[in-house]
């Protein structure tokens, strides 16, 4: 697509627009075919249906009976993205919600990578955003017997590669299939680390350049996001090792690997004490003033009443249920009151003999090597199988999703101009057009706020480059760690020894009881990512009873 302006500066295109009557704005820019060529070029303007067959078939799933969920029912159309400011300017679209779709377009000749740089360039738009399904494309193997009626989920392909996102999946696939030499059966290879996918609702650029050299470059809106090579950056690995652990070879019984052991010649110390307490009582500390030790905590609640349905016979005697006594609101505390506790500093804990180099040790076992049969060394995975055909077969729960500006050859440089073509400018018009939002500046949000905006930022670092990550923000690294101690040394506190004010339990009125509804498989864990467990809460009263003793001789009798 090649946008011709209205007005004579091109590069004033975002911000050259004319008001309409309504008093909104229009750019000024209508949509052009571009000039660029290559294997495969496509904009979907006039005769698209002639290249693009919706699928007919249904997916293969070996634990999905039902075969209506399966079907591609899920409908294609071509048309103008929602509030396009680009006259003519139209891509396709998947239309219907939470359905398999699939669409293909044979090429007219295969595309043959052999010992030549291969492009892979197109543009997503995610109109209405994306929680759950993919977007991203399939370069089809060359096969003279495709049909694309029969276009589903196990046609054979060379190259996957875009973007695919559910709950906290977000990635940019680049996965090819390789061929073994010796055994002639495909492997998938997937890119490791890969990229994030942008999910936002503006139209984003995805490039896949690889090289004959084995290299590959992963762009996004024309920035690098991912290189690596071919031989080194996918799992599982393009070749497999030379060597293997022997699985015959056994570690001998008298083989010590034990780098160190107690010193047999340490004893403990006679005044060490393994007994002695961690925490003692703090025997300086003195009863606040005011401690009233004769008043309850909790006492009966003076408002409750018995209630009319309750029958003394079977329930047994009534009694009110507690509540906080209000003359304990505002002194230290009431009840038997308690010492706090301190720090023991006779405590050593248990003696244990400190520990020496192990005279025996002999260094870490490991099995001999032995030759791998399977052995074989591809110097140039980038020679991929020729590719016939290009097709999307996607699932999402959201519709509107917007595919256009196709490009698939040999050039980087073709794939460049196209791009600034259509998706630069249309990026341009895209931001202008963007409602101005409040930047907010860390230091002036709340304290909570800015933890959570750093917290948020590392995770999304972390996907890219963990050692980074760490790196870059190791504040917010040791934060999380520590937070995982926090539950630990809560417990010590509250079960570790008295305090000098207990807090006695709260006994309510009422209690909830929390039911999470099954699926249909079984426990609610077995629901797909994009959903959640039903949570239904019910009410139920709850009574303090008490039961005679005579009841109770009662029952035992019965």
């Amino acid at each position: 697509m090649k946008l011709r302006c209205v007005v004579p500066a091109c590069f004033a295109l975002a911000s050259a627009s004319v008001v309409l009557a309504d008093g909104s704005a229009k750019s000024s820019a209508v949509f052009e075919p571009t000039k660029v060529t290559g294997p495969f070029v496509e904009q979907f303007d006039a005769g698209w249906q002639k290249r693009w067959i919706a699928s007919e078939a249904k997916k293969s799933a070996d634990d999905v009976e039902d075969e209506e969920l399966l079907r591609y029912r899920g409908e294609w159309a071509v048309e103008e993205a929602l509030g396009s400011h680009i006259e003519g300017d139209k891509g396709l679209v998947l239309k219907t919600a939470a359905a398999h779709h699939a669409i293909s377009a044979k090429f007219d000749k295969p595309i043959d990578p052999k010992g030549k740089p291969l492009v892979v360039q197109y543009e997503v738009k995610l109109q209405n955003g994306l929680e759950c399904g993919g977007a991203y494309v399939k370069l089809l193997s060359q096969d003279a017997a495709f049909d694309p009626k029969h276009f589903e989920n196990k046609t054979p392909y060379t190259i996957m590669f875009g973007p695919d996102k559910c709950g906290l999946t977000n990635k940019v696939h680049f996965i090819f299939r390789h061929k073994n030499p010796i055994t002639g059966v495909f492997e998938e290879k997937h890119t490791v680390q890969p990229p994030v996918a942008k999910i936002d609702k503006q139209t984003h650029l995805y490039t896949l350049i690889v090289n004959p050299d084995q290299t590959f470059q992963i762009l996004i809106d024309n920035k690098e996001a991912k290189k690596g090579s071919l031989l080194s950056d996918f799992n599982p690995a393009v070749n497999p090792p030379k060597e293997l652990d022997d699985p015959e070879d056994v570690k001998p019984e008298d083989w010590v690997d034990e780098a160190q052991i107690p010193d047999p010649e340490a004893k403990k110390p006679e005044d060490w004490d393994d007994d002695a307490p961690m925490q003692i009582p703090d025997e300086d500390a003195k009863m606040p003033d005011g401690w009233l030790v004769d008043e309850p905590p909790m006492i009966p609640d003076p408002d409750a009443e018995k209630p009319e349905d309750w029958d003394d016979e079977e329930d047994g005697d009534w009694v009110a249920p507690l509540v906080a006594n209000p003359k304990c609101d505002t002194i230290p505390g009431c009840g038997e009151w308690y010492r706090p506790l301190k720090k023991n500093p006779n405590y050593k804990g248990k003696w244990k003999a400190p520990m020496i180099a192990n005279p025996a040790f002999k260094g870490e076992w490991a099995p001999r090597k032995i030759p791998n049969p399977d052995f074989f060394e591809d110097k140039t995975p980038s020679n991929f199988n020729k590719i016939g055909a290009i097709g999307f077969e996607l699932w999402s729960i959201q519709n509107g999703t917007m595919f256009d500006n196709i490009y698939i050859g040999h050039s980087a440089a073709d794939a460049q101009k196209l791009a600034q073509e259509t998706w630069a400018i249309k990026a341009d018009i895209e931001k202008a057009d963007e409602p101005a939002k409040p930047v907010a500046v860390a230091e002036d949000l709340p304290m909570i706020e800015q933890i959570k905006v750093k917290v948020l930022d590392f995770i999304s670092a972390v996907r890219q480059n963990p050692v980074e990550a760490v790196k870059s923000a190791p504040e917010v690294a040791g934060g999380l760690a520590a937070a995982a101690l926090v539950p630990v040394l809560l417990s010590a506190f509250l079960f570790g020894g008295s305090s000098s004010k207990p807090q006695p339990a709260t006994t309510t009125k009422k209690t909830t009881k929390v039911e999470v509804k099954k699926t249909a498989n079984g426990t609610a864990s077995d629901v797909s990512s994009d959903e959640e467990p039903v949570v239904v809460a019910k009410e139920e009263k709850k009574t303090t009873k008490k039961r005679s003793a005579a009841k109770s001789k009662k029952d035992d009798s019965e």
